[in-house]
């Protein structure tokens, strides 16, 4: 056999050893359904997006697959959301439930889940998609226009004596009983992957499930009691392909000892890495713009702004604000007043006014800089 055809065999088995690998890694890897609300799923109906969000912004999330396990992490500072799913407990669960300590969200729940945990609310008879807020709840009018698509609406029980909210006609309703605040949202949509992105859904969610420093999450995704056990990656394989998978081990391996050997040792070398500094800022930018968060951007400008004018001005970091104030007009002519505003004054009420503030903040610490 000539050397040219030992080359395209060796070439030929190999690219079917490439092909082979990433169809089974693709196949493994592919985004796992779930279920409606699931915590874990990357599927349009999941939640992992929501639920990753809220823990890098420092919620402490914690999933619950049952009643027990809801009850026992609800604190009096907690909010337990609790989401229907095909799994959700029967009325004498949902009733322990309701004892439990903190406040509640309930996402689109059914009539028997409505009464055991808002029994104030009732089914409305008009529907709605979304739209503005026209509420007064702090976490709707942060969000503004919300999209959830065709879903029902609430109204208060007769009778049941609370004062009623009611926010995006009737789709988000809130209400105080019993010493804490039960919400009630009629569709899951604005809360999953698929629609997390739609007008202000991101903030809206970030809002309600974000208000407090723990939140529970129940959507269980099984029936109570029922154990899943621990589980591997290779329990995620059909039995069908586990020959073709140790086949696949086999040949890699293989190839790996013939090859390791003409090669010689492996000789570890360090790379050098280099990130640029604006990704890190952009991205931050992208996800305080997504949930509106104008006062944390407002402050992160100042902070920064306030860290390179005190060497400038001679002033050490702990200097008092309206020293830093009194240093800075003395530098630059300018009115005091209004470089307190600018340096400590409130949040931005919306997007131009915070453009305006990162002007100012530039324009201050450049006339500082050549004065």
């Amino acid at each position: 056999m000539t050397t040219r055809r030992k080359t395209v065999r060796w070439v030929g088995t190999a690219v079917v050893l490439i092909v082979a690998l990433a169809v089974l890694t693709a196949w493994l890897t592919a985004p796992r359904p779930g279920g409606r609300m699931d915590p874990t799923a990357t599927s349009a109906e999941g939640a992992r997006a929501l639920v990753t969000l809220l823990r890098e912004a420092g919620v402490d999330v914690e999933v619950a697959d049952t009643v027990a396990q809801a009850r026992a992490a609800a604190r009096p500072d907690s909010l337990t959301l609790v989401a229907q799913t095909p799994f959700t407990a029967d009325d004498d669960a949902l009733a322990e439930l309701a004892a439990a300590p903190g406040d509640l969200l309930l996402v689109e729940p059914n009539s028997f889940t409505r009464e055991a945990l808002a029994p104030a609310v009732r089914t409305a008879t008009s529907t709605t998609y979304g739209g503005e807020p026209d509420c007064e709840v702090p976490a709707a009018q942060r969000a503004g226009v919300a999209q959830f698509g065709p879903t029902g609406t609430y109204e208060a029980a007769e009778a049941s004596g609370v004062d009623l909210t009611s926010c995006y006609s009737g789709a988000l309703v809130r209400y105080r009983a019993d010493g804490r605040t039960v919400t009630v949202v009629s569709s899951a949509g604005f809360l999953t992957n698929g629609m997390l992105l739609d007008e202000g859904n991101a903030a809206l969610a970030m809002n309600l499930t974000g208000e407090h420093p723990r939140l529970i999450w129940y959507a269980p995704q099984r029936d109570e009691g029922e154990n899943l056990g621990t589980s591997t990656v290779f329990d995620m394989i059909p039995p069908q392909w586990n020959w073709v998978v140790w086949q696949l081990w086999l040949t890699v391996a293989l190839v790996a000892i013939w090859k390791g050997r003409r090669l010689g040792p492996l000789v570890a070398e360090r790379l050098p890495v280099v990130v640029r500094a604006s990704e890190t800022a952009e991205g931050r930018a992208r996800l305080y713009r997504a949930h509106r968060a104008r006062d944390r951007a407002a402050d992160a400008l100042r902070s920064a702004a306030l860290q390179r004018l005190a060497p400038r001005l001679g002033l050490g970091a702990g200097a008092q604000d309206s020293t830093l104030v009194l240093a800075v007009a003395q530098r630059t002519g300018a009115d005091p007043f209004t470089v307190g505003h600018t340096l400590f004054g409130p949040a931005p009420a919306s997007d131009a006014e915070l453009l305006q503030l990162a002007h100012a903040l530039d324009d201050i610490e450049r006339q500082v800089a050549h004065s």
